[in-house]
This record gives structure tokens, C-alpha cells and sequence, in this order.
């Protein structure tokens, strides 16, 4: 009996897409972080086609928002935030990545970034460091209650 080697078959959609970050912040006081690069990574024996797509595109400039890439490379796609005002701040938007096979149409996997614009990158940081602290002490102590009518013991369990 002979037996022939197929190749699997792609499904629609299930193809794990590889793309850091998975995050990009945009600080309004801080004209570095306007542009951000996203690294789309193809790990497969086969060359991929993408397209980005963005839940609000009028904010955003996408340089080279569609292309390919060969397989076991990778691509820079690079995006810029073009409308920094305070309007925007704290507003999550999203891109979205499909890739497909360099010889399809059908859209084999897709990954989704969120973008946000926050108003001062020291204020995040210092938002971000009071927020270490708090956590830091909540996970210092841990209480141990036992429940009887009319008594409550605590016990304190330190790490």
C-alpha cells in the first residue's frame, strides 16, 4: 500500500501571525515616539503577502501598508501618528494585520496592535511607578480570614 505525502491544508484565518509589539504608545509631548516600527515575522517555508488595516486610518500614515514578505524574513512596517492632539488622548485604536499566501487572496491569518496616544510620557512613568508601589505592598501582605459569628480572626502572612 502506497501512501502519498500530502501537505496540510491552510485554513482560512488559523495561521499564528508574528508581530512586535503587540502595543505601540504614542506620547503627544514627545515627538520620538510619533513614528514606531512594527517587525512582521514570517517563520514559514513559504513567502507571505500582507495588508495593514486600521480602525482609524485618518490619524495614521502606514508606510508600505501592504507588501510580502520572504519566507524566514522579516519586514519593517513603520507608522506615524498624524494628528497628536489632546482630543485623542487615552483613545485605544487598532491595526490589523492579514497575511495570506503570496498566491491567494483568502486572508490565512490576521494579528491585531493596539495604538494609543497618551498625553506625556513623564506622566505615564511616574502613573506607572506609583503603580509598582501599590502593587508591590498589596502582594507584601496577605490576610488569612476565618469567619464565625461574632468573632473574626486575622492572621498576617508576610513575603
Amino acid at each position: 500500500m502506497h501512501q502519498q505525502k500530502r501537505q496540510p491544508e491552510l485554513v482560512e484565518g488559523n495561521l499564528p501571525v508574528f508581530v512586535f509589539p503587540t502595543e505601540l504608545i504614542f506620547y503627544a509631548d514627545d515627538q520620538s515616539t510619533h513614528k514606531q516600527v512594527l517587525t512582521l515575522y514570517n517563520p514559514y517555508e513559504f513567502a507571505l503577502k500582507f495588508k495593514v488595516l486600521c480602525t482609524t486610518p485618518n490619524k495614521y500614515v502606514v508606510v508600505d501598508a501592504a507588501g510580502a514578505v520572504k519566507p524566514q524574513c522579516c519586514v519593517d512596517i513603520v507608522i506615524r501618528h498624524r494628528d497628536v492632539r489632546s482630543c485623542h488622548y487615552g483613545v485605544t485604536d487598532k491595526f490589523r494585520l492579514q497575511v495570506s499566501e503570496q498566491s491567494q487572496r483568502k486572508a490565512l491569518g490576521r494579528k491585531e496592535v493596539v495604538a494609543t496616544l497618551l498625553p506625556s510620557a513623564k506622566e505615564q512613568q511616574k502613573e506607572e511607578e506609583e503603580k509598582r508601589i501599590k502593587e508591590h505592598l498589596t502582594e507584601s501582605l496577605f490576610f488569612e480570614q476565618s469567619f464565625q459569628p461574632g468573632l473574626i480572626t486575622m492572621a498576617i502572612l508576610r513575603t
